[in-house]
């Protein structure tokens, strides 16, 4: 495979790909989620490795029960339990398991940079499954997905990302995908956890409310002990969606999380699954999107 296949069916990031092509992808996750047989035999014989050098149970099932879905062999990696504690570098386990035969490459990482140095050197397609603060493709992916299904189209929408958007992968994905396509995205921020790196407009909170979408983004909690976040208790009465701030927004608005939750800090317990939010549906979308990545992988 040369380097520019490789390149094309690689999905390190959003920030380089083209509208046509996250409209593809999106596309084709529709044709999945509207397939009733739960199991195809479409990507049989072909060997995926879902390569986790950071935590993420929901991302890594997600993606499991995806290649599963497609029939893929599933080789599951976890970087607490492997060569990697006995010091091994990130390139020398993924450059093993590419010579054992794997097809696809799944990677999570935390160290920024090195996803797209390993993409230089590994001659099979990876995907990013999130690394560090730099991005997270198949979460907004999924979250585009999300929003176009309930309003129809993306273009012409006003999405503000409440949070901690200097440690956000999500938040640098949705940006860079949802302003392709029209979205006009603001950003809600404490201001020691605004990116001034970005290009973005930062608004009140109750600016915020009158977005189509509010995405709220997980308080990293243990951000108290660096002393950046003062308590819970103090960002959920600044930057919380409570449910009397939440009784403030539009009727056809939709409410947004990437999860993991920190119920009662960023979005109260009530809101989780109230009408407006749609935090269950996007795990659930995020299945057929992983179809979409994978299979375009394989392909």
């Amino acid at each position: 495979m040369t380097m520019t296949q490789l390149k094309q069916r690689s999905l390190l990031g959003l920030k380089e790909l083209s509208k046509d092509e996250i409209e593809s992808i999106l596309d084709r996750a529709a044709y999945w989620e509207n397939h009733s047989t739960k199991v195809h035999n479409t990507m049989q014989g072909k060997f995926a490795a879902n390569m986790f050098f950071e935590n993420s149970t929901r991302t890594r099932f997600s993606f499991e029960v995806a290649e599963k879905r497609l029939g893929t062999e599933v080789l599951n990696f976890s970087a607490a339990v492997s060569s990697v504690q006995k010091g091994e570098s990130i390139y020398d386990t993924v450059r093993t398991l590419e010579s054992m035969g794997i097809d696809v490459g799944i990677i999570r990482l935390k160290p920024i940079g090195v996803l797209a140095e390993l993409a230089t050197k590994i001659k099979v397609p990876l995907i990013n499954a999130g690394d560090g603060n730099n991005e997270h493709p198949t979460q907004a992916l999924l979250d585009m997905y999300t929003m176009r299904k309930h309003f129809g189209q993306l273009k012409g929408l006003t999405v503000t990302i409440v949070g901690d958007v200097l440690h956000s992968r999500v938040a640098r994905s949705n940006l860079w995908a949802l302003q392709k396509f029209g979205v006009k995205v603001n950003f809600c921020s404490p201001p020691n956890m605004q990116a001034t790196d970005l290009d973005v407009s930062y608004v009140t909170i109750d600016e915020a409310l009158k977005s189509d979408v509010v995405m709220m983004l997980r308080v990293q909690l243990e951000r108290h002990e660096s002393g950046m976040l003062s308590s819970a208790e103090s960002y959920r009465e600044h930057f919380g969606l409570t449910v009397e701030r939440a009784s403030k927004l539009a009727n056809h608005a939709i409410i947004m999380h990437p999860a993991p939750i920190n119920r009662n800090v960023e979005i109260d317990d009530e809101l989780v699954e109230h009408p407006q939010s749609r935090i269950f549906p996007q795990m659930e979308n995020g299945v057929p999107i992983r179809m979409a990545v994978v299979e375009r992988a394989l392909s």
